[in-house]
């Protein structure tokens, strides 16, 4: 679907404008096309295709999804990948963004998203010093956009982490701990991957041979390098910090099967002495000296009774009732 497609000038806004149209201004100079696309079909991108020139791997790729974030050099043009992530529900939704950049157009194709990218054009529109650099900055704009919404990210997760370690030593807590910690971590691995392997591929864009189109425009990128190492370092420590919460848990849960396995074993300890007593009394011998006495039997309950309370007193001194 077409969101819109747009000339600029000199960092200017000179008209919206149909794709048929794209051909008469992209290889005007000082002008370049932006054309932002949701959840194209294939007729839709066989058009752009055909409109921009660009390479049939990239359109592929983007014809298909899925593709580990990545940033690829087609001649003049570049191919970006990146993930739209939302880990505020469980199953952390993964969405992505495709972007074609030449030295006169900007491609956006985004697929399995609702957060759109309207904002980036309107900044982009109030700068038009800025937009003047042409379509890289275009280009940063875009990226600096998704990274910034790794931000919020970010913090759920660190939110939700501190909830678990507010409660981990609550007692019963231990084995509901331990899922919504593996529910968290499988968030943050959803995060990483959209993190990580982007930040190594914007390292070509501001250090080494950079990319022609993106030239004039190399300290915007290193700024966009820099949030990802944040949010990666950021990433480190949560996994860290869910590794150990992890264990932490696991030994709550071995100390608590331990309480109960003693209180067992004292309640255990307490009827195993009674059910002695019992025993011995109930072989009915007759040379029982106890048998034939009168007071016999209350004598036998009553030294069943203090011993199983001597036992109980032990065992609650010690800590194990």
């Amino acid at each position: 679907m077409l969101i819109n497609c747009v000339v600029y000038e000199e960092g200017r806004k000179l008209a919206d404008i149909p794709v048929e149209a794209i051909s008469e201004h992209v290889h005007q100079p000082r002008r370049f096309v932006w054309v932002a696309l949701a959840d194209a079909t294939d007729a839709e991108l066989d058009e752009m295709q055909h409109e921009f020139g660009l390479h049939p791997l990239a359109v592929e790729d983007a014809r298909h999804g899925h593709q580990r974030p990545k940033i690829e050099e087609y001649g003049d043009q570049l191919f970006a990948v990146m993930h739209l992530v939302d880990v505020s529900v469980a199953d952390a939704p993964l969405g992505e963004v495709n972007v074609f950049v030449g030295p006169n157009f900007v491609l956006s194709v985004r697929n399995h998203s609702p957060a759109g990218f309207l904002g980036v054009r309107a900044r982009a529109e109030r700068e038009p010093e800025l937009l003047a650099h042409g379509s890289s900055f275009v280009f940063y704009a875009l990226m600096d956009a998704v990274v910034d919404r790794y931000f919020p990210q970010l913090d759920l997760l660190e939110t939700e982490l501190e909830s678990i370690e507010a409660q981990i030593f609550a007692r019963g807590t231990a084995r509901p701990n331990i899922e919504r910690l593996y529910a968290l971590k499988r968030r943050a691995i959803v995060l990483r991957h959209a993190v990580a392997p982007l930040l190594e591929a914007v390292g070509k864009l501001h250090g080494g041979r950079v990319p022609a189109v993106c030239s004039n425009t190399t300290h915007y990128f290193r700024d966009v390098a820099d949030h990802l190492m944040r949010i990666n370092a950021a990433l480190d420590g949560i996994r860290d910090t869910i590794g150990t919460a992890i264990q932490v848990n696991l030994s709550m849960v071995t100390i608590e099967d331990g309480e109960t396995i003693k209180r067992l074993a004292s309640w255990a300890g307490i009827f195993a002495v009674a059910t002695a007593f019992a025993g011995i009394w109930g072989m009915n011998f007759d040379v029982m000296p106890e048998l034939k006495w009168r007071w016999g039997y209350p004598f036998a309950l009553g030294l069943i009774a203090l011993t199983c309370g001597l036992l109980w007193r032990r065992f609650r001194r010690a800590g194990w009732l």
